[in-house]
């Protein structure tokens, strides 16, 4: 039986949906509309996304997700026809998922 990493980007797909349906909504909630019902300041928020574990969050509510878009359209793009780049589709979407969480490393200043 041949071995294939599918399961790899199938477990990323999963965990990029539950964070962007579960966490997505809280933290939109937690970010915009407490600050401005003046529940929290915004110069509070700003200092509890410099804090370790407030960037933690926010790392895995970048990265996951972009694995999750990544995984979505690649096979979208199959579905739709592009079978000529079934080679180099994967390498394109997880390339720029891997991007994307680079980027947000990079930015949170862990790069």
């Amino acid at each position: 039986m041949a071995r294939s990493n599918e399961p790899i980007f199938w477990s990323l797909f999963s965990a990029g949906g539950v964070v962007a349906a579960f966490f997505f909504p809280i933290t939109i909630l937690i970010s915009a509309f407490a600050v401005s019902c003046n529940w929290i300041s915004a110069e509070g928020l700003h200092e509890l996304a410099g804090r370790p574990l407030a960037r933690l969050y926010i790392f895995v509510l970048i990265s996951l997700p972009l694995f999750h878009w990544a995984h979505r359209f690649r096979y979208v793009a199959l579905d739709l026809g592009f079978k000529g780049l079934k080679g180099v589709l994967p390498f394109i979407c997880y390339g720029a998922a891997l991007l994307g969480t680079g980027l947000a490393a990079f930015i949170l200043g862990w790069g």
